[in-house]
C-alpha cells in the first residue's frame, strides 16, 4: 500500500468509526515499536514516527555512548557510535536506522491489527454509552437463541439476555418471536455491553402502565407501589394528584381498554388496582381487593400485625388460590395479616368465653350471672380479676361494693394458692 493511500484509508476509517486519525497513528507507532523490539531487543529504546501529512515511516534505535558497554540493548562504544555519527563522544545519544527496511509493510500489517482491535473497543464503548442511559426503559427485540434456559434477544445493535428468573413462567418463545422487556441493567463485558432484560420485574409493569395510561405518564396519577406474581396476579396502588381525576378509572380506561391491553402484554396477568389510603386500616382493607373487608383490627402496631374480618362468602376470595391474594397483600403493605371469617371469629370468641367462664366459675362466691358479666367486660382470667379495684367492678351492671370486695378477695386468694411455676425447677436443682 502506498503511503498516500495509507493515510487516505486511515482518514476514511477514522470518519466512519468516529476515531481521531492522530489516535490511530499513535497506536500504530506504538505497535511498530513493539514489532521492532523482536529484532533489536525487548528493552531497546526505539522511536517510530509516521509523518502526519505524507504518511512516511521512520524508525530509529537510540543508544547511549559509553566507555564500557554493560547493556548492549541501550548502550554502544564510542567506536561503534562514530559509524553513525562521526563526532560522537562519551555521554552522547546516537540514533540510527532500525534494522528493518520495509516499514510500510510492517506498519500496514500492524495498522490492520490495531484498527481491528481499536474499532471493536470503540464500538463496545459506544454501545455501552448508548444503552447505559436506557436502563429502566422498555425495548423490543426478537428471540435469537437460547442459552440454557436463558433467552438471548436480538436488539439490533447488540444482544440482550432475558434470564430465567426474569421471565414470565407461563410464557413460551420460539426463535424469531418478538419480545418486549425492560432493561434492568447494563454492565460492561469483554465482548460488549451485557444488557440484562426483565419481563417479571415490577418495573416492567410500571413502564407498561406509563406507556398505556397518559395520566400516569404526565404524573396526574401516581403509581405508589407494585407487587407481582408474574403472569398470574399483580397489585398496584395508585393515587390521583388531581381531585378531578379518578385514579382507578383512568387506569381502567373506557370499558377496560387500557388495563386489558396491559394484561395482554403480561400473559393475562390479573391486575388489582388499589386506591391509595393514608390510614393503616383503609390501606389494609384495600390491599385485599377484590375481597370486601368487614373490619380491620390492629393487633400489634409495632410489629405490624393486623386481624382482618370478612364475610364467610368472601373468605376464599380474600385468601386467594394457594394464599396468593393475602400473600401479595402482605408484600404490598408490609403487614402480617390474619384473615378470618366473621363466623370463625365468633366461634373463637365463644370458645374463649366458655374457657374463661369455666375458670372464673371455680372461684368461691361467683355465680353464673356474675361470671357472665365479667366475661362480657373482658375480664377473662384470675390474675386480671385479682388486679381489679372495687371501683372497676362496681362499674359493671349487677355488682355492688360488698360483692366486688368478695370477688377480688376470692381471686387474690386463688392466685396465692396457685403453684409457683418456678418451684419444681428449684426442687430439681436442689436434688
Amino acid at each position: 500500500m502506498a503511503k498516500s493511500e495509507l493515510m487516505t484509508a486511515l482518514e476514511q476509517i477514522a470518519r466512519e468509526k468516529n476515531i481521531p486519525v492522530s489516535e490511530i497513528l499513535f497506536m500504530i507507532e506504538g505497535a511498530v515499536v513493539s514489532s521492532l523490539r523482536k529484532h533489536v531487543g525487548k528493552n531497546a529504546d526505539i522511536r517510530a514516527v509516521i509523518d502526519r501529512e505524507t504518511g512516511a515511516f521512520s524508525a530509529v534505535v537510540v543508544k547511549k555512548v559509553v566507555e564500557t558497554v554493560t547493556e548492549p540493548e541501550l548502550e554502544l562504544t564510542q567506536a561503534e557510535a562514530q559509524k553513525y555519527k562521526k563526532d560522537a563522544k562519551i555521554g552522547d545519544e546516537v540514533a540510527y536506522q532500525a534494522p528493518a527496511s520495509d516499514f510500510a509493510r510492517i506498519a500496514a500489517q500492524t495498522a490492520k491489527q490495531v484498527l481491528t482491535q481499536r474499532v471493536r473497543e470503540v464500538e463496545r464503548d459506544k454501545l455501552y454509552e448508548e444503552f447505559k442511559p436506557k436502563e429502566g426503559e422498555i425495548v423490543s427485540g426478537s428471540v435469537h437463541r437460547f442459552l440454557d434456559r436463558n433467552i438471548i434477544v436480538d436488539l439490533g445493535k447488540t444482544e440482550g439476555i432475558l434470564p430465567l428468573r426474569e421471565q414470565i413462567r407461563r410464557e413460551r418463545y420460539g426463535i424469531g418471536s418478538n419480545v418486549r422487556a425492560v432493561i434492568l441493567r447494563v454492565d460492561k463485558a469483554q465482548r460488549g455491553p451485557a444488557v440484562v432484560l426483565s419481563r417479571a420485574s415490577d418495573l416492567f409493569l410500571q413502564r407498561l402502565m406509563e406507556m398505556e395510561i397518559p395520566e400516569i405518564a404526565d404524573k396526574t396519577v401516581e403509581v405508589v407501589r407494585i407487587v407481582r406474581d408474574p403472569g398470574f396476579r399483580a397489585k398496584v396502588i395508585v393515587r390521583s394528584n388531581d381531585p378531578k381525576v379518578d385514579a382507578i378509572g383512568a387506569c381502567v380506561g373506557l370499558r377496560g381498554s387500557r388495563i386489558r391491553s396491559i394484561m395482554n402484554e403480561v400473559a393475562g396477568e390479573r391486575i388489582d388496582l388499589i386506591p391509595g389510603a393514608d390510614d393503616a386500616e383503609n390501606a389494609l382493607a384495600n390491599a385485599l381487593a377484590p375481597a370486601k373487608v368487614s373490619s380491620v383490627r390492629i393487633v400489634d402496631a409495632e410489629n405490624r400485625v393486623a386481624e382482618i374480618l370478612v364475610a364467610e362468602e368472601q373468605l376464599a376470595l380474600a385468601i386467594g388460590k394457594d394464599g396468593q391474594n393475602v400473600r401479595l397483600a402482605q408484600k404490598l403493605t408490609g403487614w402480617t395479616l390474619e384473615v378470618k371469617s366473621e363466623d370463625q371469629k365468633k366461634t373463637e370468641s365463644d370458645t374463649a368465653d366458655k374457657s374463661a367462664a369455666k375458670i372464673l366459675s371455680a372461684l368461691e362466691g361467683l355465680g353464673p350471672k356474675t361470671v357472665d358479666t365479667l366475661v362480657k367486660a373482658g375480664i377473662t382470667d384470675v390474675a386480671r380479676l385479682a388486679a381489679c379495684s372495687a371501683a372497676d367492678l362496681t362499674a359493671l351492671s349487677g355488682i355492688g361494693e360488698k360483692t366486688a370486695a368478695k370477688i377480688i378477695a376470692s381471686a387474690q386468694d386463688a392466685l396465692a394458692k396457685a403453684p409457683d411455676p418456678a418451684q419444681p425447677a428449684a426442687q430439681t436443682q436442689r436434688a
